[in-house]
């Protein structure tokens, strides 16, 4: 069963689902492009079958993952990541570059062309600037940004 956080938290409400053991280990072999079940098995060293099978059921429910049969009989099938799910490649390779610098230091994640060490970086396409995660902050509501909030409440006063 999956934890509830009961936090009104993107971070609290991603993990709900995507925090139980395995899940992020799935998508990352997904990341590859599409796998069979059995190869899924073999490459998660450890994972029992069923647990394995239910972790796909809720990515797919999250619409994370697409299962596609290629065969009737017996049923075989396919997995695949949405776009949705691909979306998450980010937070995979942010993890791969924060274990990399942290807890596995004798790897790290880098790019084909010139073998250089890569790095995350905030990026904002309306400013076309990489900006400090200081100056970044969780905006609840789409249609008042942080600054017309501030300069309400200034006027309040």
């Amino acid at each position: 069963m999956p934890k509830r956080y009961g936090q009104p938290c993107p971070v609290a409400k991603s993990l709900e689902f995507l925090g139980e053991r395995w899940t992020l280990l799935v998508i990352r072999d997904l990341l590859a492009g599409p796998r069979r079940f059995q190869d899924l098995l073999a490459s998660l060293d450890g994972i029992a079958p069923n647990v394995l099978s239910e972790r796909l059921k809720i990515l797919e429910a999250h619409g994370i993952v697409a299962r596609e049969f290629y065969s009737e009989h017996p049923p075989r099938a396919a997995y695949a990541l949405t776009p949705r799910g691909r979306d998450l490649g980010m937070v995979v390779g942010a993890l791969a570059v924060w274990g990399s610098r942290h807890v596995h230091k004798d790897t790290a994640l880098v790019h084909d062309d010139c073998d250089g060490a890569l790095e995350l970086k905030y990026y904002c396409p309306k400013c076309d600037a990489r900006v400090s995660g200081r100056t970044v902050h969780l905006r609840t509501s789409r249609r008042t940004p942080r600054p017309a909030r501030r300069a309400r409440r200034a006027a309040a006063r």
